[in-house]
């Protein structure tokens, strides 16, 4: 397991975290990312925390009430919670009826959430508190002031911020010390690589969200799936549609060349090239059982020379850049 120490957070993170999206399950909207049994999804976070995972990310929308952060709760009793980095999130909803985004970022908001997250979490502070998206309503200097106020009480320790542009980045710095930031980031979605560039040439920590491009970049579909209509992997994401589905499978012809040269999975390359991005702290993937826990945390022991890098970074150029990737 590859390590980084980063000076704002004051704390040793792990090139891979754990991202517990998934283990939500249905939403409020009844958007679903598949359906995972409990008790699978807690010992699937102990036996990454187990294999020197230490960062945990989640969020109340991940799930109807809060599931995801209450599974997070549970799976870091007995001693686990010591262990770990912990993320959360606040303002982010599903409207119930239309489905549609809600973001609200209010002071309210945030004094309201941040206790229900703690009791969720069974916790008495988090490490890393984020803005989950940028509010177009609330001013942020509303919105920082209310985490410079929970931090100085001890409920949070970092102040993060995520899916924002440089200047809304810059925005929140005016009113907060920003420890973290985090973004989309994957061999599908390099989006966000100067933000990531930016943000570490200046301390922070970075995140990287959706490293497997929703699962994609495993491998496991090389014919074009047919998801339920409120599946997230078809509503949030453009991997599973025409024409960038095609344009992912030459990649991962290319992929697998490497993936044989190494006798891994698929998995492990497409971790291993975030991994080798210097200016990634920690990528953030989900694992619903013990097996796929244990999968991703061998991926980090998979070492990509430059030259195979530089093979990949050309797969990706030619195959998906005029899709935006």
């Amino acid at each position: 397991m590859l390590y980084t120490d980063n000076e704002k957070c004051q704390a040793t993170l792990s090139a891979l975290g754990a991202g517990t999206w998934s283990l939500g399950g249905k939403n409020a909207y009844g958007l679903v990312y598949g359906q995972v049994e409990e008790d699978n999804a807690i010992n699937a976070l102990r036996v990454l925390i187990d294999n020197g995972v230490n960062v945990v990310d989640t969020a109340p929308v991940y799930g109807v009430h809060g599931a995801s952060e209450t599974i997070v709760g549970k799976a870091l009793r007995d001693g686990y919670r010591d262990k770990v980095f912990l993320v959360t999130k606040f303002g982010n909803y599903n409207d119930a009826e239309t489905g549609k985004r809600i973001i609200n970022n209010s002071r309210e908001d945030i004094m309201k959430e941040i206790d229900e997250s703690l009791d969720r979490l069974e916790t008495d502070h988090i490490d890393l508190y984020i803005m989950h998206y940028p509010d177009p309503v609330v001013p942020v200097s509303e919105t920082m002031d209310a985490l410079n106020e929970i931090k100085a009480q001890g409920k949070i320790k970092h102040i993060g911020v995520s899916n924002v542009d440089r200047r809304q980045l810059e925005e929140c710095m005016e009113f907060a010390e920003i420890d973290a930031i985090q973004l989309p980031y994957s061999m599908v979605n390099r989006s966000a690589e100067d933000l990531l560039v930016w943000s570490h040439s200046h301390g922070l920590m970075t995140m990287a969200y959706g490293a497997m491009g929703a699962g994609i970049l495993s491998g496991s579909y090389r014919e074009l799936p047919h998801f339920s209509e409120k599946d997230i992997r078809y509503t949030f994401y453009p991997y599973f549609k025409e024409p960038m589905f095609s344009e992912i499978q030459r990649l991962l012809q290319d992929m697998d060349i490497i993936a044989e040269r190494h006798e891994c999975p698929l998995s492990h390359v497409a971790l291993s090239w975030v991994a080798h991005k210097e200016f990634v702290t920690t990528s953030l993937v989900g694992s619903t059982n013990v097996n796929q826990a244990r999968e991703n945390a061998r991926a980090y022991s998979l070492t990509l020379s430059e030259d195979e890098m530089a093979f990949l970074d050309a797969s990706i150029k030619r195959n998906l850049d005029e899709t935006g990737a």
